[in-house]
């Protein structure tokens, strides 16, 4: 990476926003920086006496067009991107009588300001600006010579970065300068764009290959404004990518929902066995595998067949009627699949406003990738959880080691446990939840919640006996007391799955010694905030 400083011996100035002009202007100039410049800020520093060369005179062409043509010119832009020391790029400058620009200083057209003032059509095209940001990311491209100052605000930083370096900028402070540059073009075309999307919404619907966002009708509630953000560079098969088939248009939550839904069946291998998972709200409400969609769906429904009620199915398997026909038995927002029979598509076209995804294909969960989360002046940025139970060393920490059935519901109930919001508890039978416990603050609470719920679905099946007597557990992340394996007990569980790592792991041990449980340890946390 290059580290040279470099001198500043010729500046563009070309700003809409004047702030601070003629003084950062009279200190370049007593640094003995030629100044050139356009327009109107050519004439402010003019004004102030600063001697100044118009763009005409650099480029020995004139300014057309209203102003429309001025700086897009190879001696304005051939000056920014040639590459000092490059023995072409100098023979090139000097072939061609280009003179090299070591510092542009552009802010662009007012087009926000010209929107919010309410300016008819004509006007607001007249501020879009074309030739600034050029300049600014030709600059910003070379930034291993040049500086591009796009805030007045920085001008007081680099005449102190000149005064520190003898006159010249180090690599980092351009770099810095780059950062910024770029950035201030992009929330320019952003605004540009979010503006030609209001302007023409009675126009032809285009396909909607928009890298700035798909508008959607709002956020997670009516007065939040949203968008699809599309990363065409992704090669995650998803919700994103997804065709929908029909229905009505999808919303903030349909997607995020959606998401989590597909993830989450995807932790399951379609060519092993059939799996359904339910989310609402972002959380699995019923996730079951089966030897066919049916089978699958069913199960999952009878964990909670309250919260499943408007809530999203993800199949991991082409979809068939069968399995559409009982999804469909009840209010559903959306079903997502890798592909449909055509028989499904049409009993589904029976159903206008459910909508139905297809995307072609399932993620891979071991895939690699990142998350982030904005947080107030910033972002957090992480690696996905890629982690699977198939590929974790399983450890029987307890007397009695789980048997062949209890593990099948070990792993199952793991594979749910990591898309089920932290505090999480799963309980398992037979290839079904039958009982989840979501984002409580206390480990035991989720257990008690899980266990409750599944009380609740057994009543509705015509059962007194709770569906978690005989199940197994996962918790997402270890026991810090004893009581949270001791609330998996009281709801008859005989097997469970965690990640262990706690100071009291040996107690939590004791307990499930004494309980008769058979107990392992991933060695791997699952925490989804």
């Amino acid at each position: 990476m290059p580290t040279k400083t470099r001198p500043i011996q010729r500046a563009l100035l070309s700003v809409s926003d004047k702030t601070g002009l003629v003084p950062f202007a009279r200190k370049l100039a007593a640094n003995g920086i030629a100044l050139v410049s356009t327009g109107g800020t050519r004439a402010a520093l003019a004004a102030a006496g600063l001697p100044v060369m118009d763009i005409s005179e650099l480029t020995g062409f004139p300014e057309m067009m209203d102003g429309r043509v001025k700086t897009l010119h190879p001696k304005v832009h051939g000056g920014l991107l040639a590459m000092r020391g490059n023995p072409e790029h100098e023979a090139s400058l000097l072939a061609h009588a280009i003179q090299p620009i070591d510092l542009v200083v552009v802010n662009l057209y007012p087009f926000r300001e010209t929107v919010a003032r309410g300016a008819d059509y004509e006007t607001t095209i007249e501020n879009i600006d074309i030739g600034g940001p050029a300049m600014i990311r030709s600059g910003a491209k070379n930034h291993d010579a040049v500086c591009v100052v796009v805030d007045p605000r920085d001008y007081d930083a680099l005449l102190a970065e000149l005064d520190s370096h003898n006159g010249e900028t180090r690599f980092i402070f351009r770099k810095a300068l780059a950062a910024k540059a770029y950035g201030h073009t992009a929330a320019y075309d952003r605004a540009v764009s979010t503006w030609f999307a209001g302007a023409t919404a009675d126009g032809p619907q285009l396909a909607p290959e928009n890298p700035e966002g798909i508008e959607l009708r709002y956020g997670e509630n009516p007065h939040q404004s949203a968008k699809l953000v599309l990363d065409p560079a992704s090669p995650r098969i998803g919700v994103a990518s997804a065709r929908q088939v029909q229905g009505k248009a999808l919303s903030y939550n349909n997607l995020n929902d959606a998401d989590a839904a597909f993830e989450c069946v995807a932790e399951f291998d379609a060519k092993r066995t059939a799996a359904i998972a339910i989310i609402k709200h972002a959380n699995p409400c019923g996730v079951a595998e089966a030897g066919s969609l049916v089978d699958a769906y069913r199960a999952a429904l009878a964990c909670d067949p309250v919260s499943a009620f408007g809530g999203i199915v993800a199949s991991n398997r082409t979809l068939d009627a069968e399995a559409a026909k009982a999804i469909t038995e009840i209010f559903t927002e959306v079903i997502i699949a890798p592909d449909a029979t055509d028989e499904t598509i049409a009993l589904i076209g029976a159903k206008k406003n459910l909508r139905l995804l297809l995307t072609g294909g399932l993620p891979d969960p071991r895939a690699a990738g990142f998350v982030s989360r904005t947080i107030a002046g910033g972002s957090l940025v992480q690696s996905r959880d890629n982690a699977v139970v198939d590929d974790m060393a399983l450890k029987v920490v307890t007397n009695r080691a789980p048997n062949e059935a209890e593990m099948a519901d070990l792993r199952f109930a793991y594979r749910v446990v990591k898309h089920v919001k932290s505090n999480a508890i799963v309980y398992a039978k037979n290839g079904a939840t039958v009982g989840i416990g979501a984002g409580q603050m206390s480990r035991v609470d989720s257990a008690r919640i899980a266990a409750w719920k599944a009380a609740e679905a057994a009543r509705a099946l015509g059962s007194e006996k709770p569906l978690t007597v005989g199940s197994v557990a996962a918790s997402d992340a270890f026991f810090p007391f004893a009581d949270g394996l001791e609330a998996l007990v009281a709801a008859g569980v005989t097997a469970v799955i965690q990640p262990g790592g706690s100071m009291r792991d040996p107690e939590v041990i004791e307990a499930a010694n004494k309980a008769g449980l058979a107990m392992v340890f991933t060695g791997t946390r699952h925490f989804r905030h």
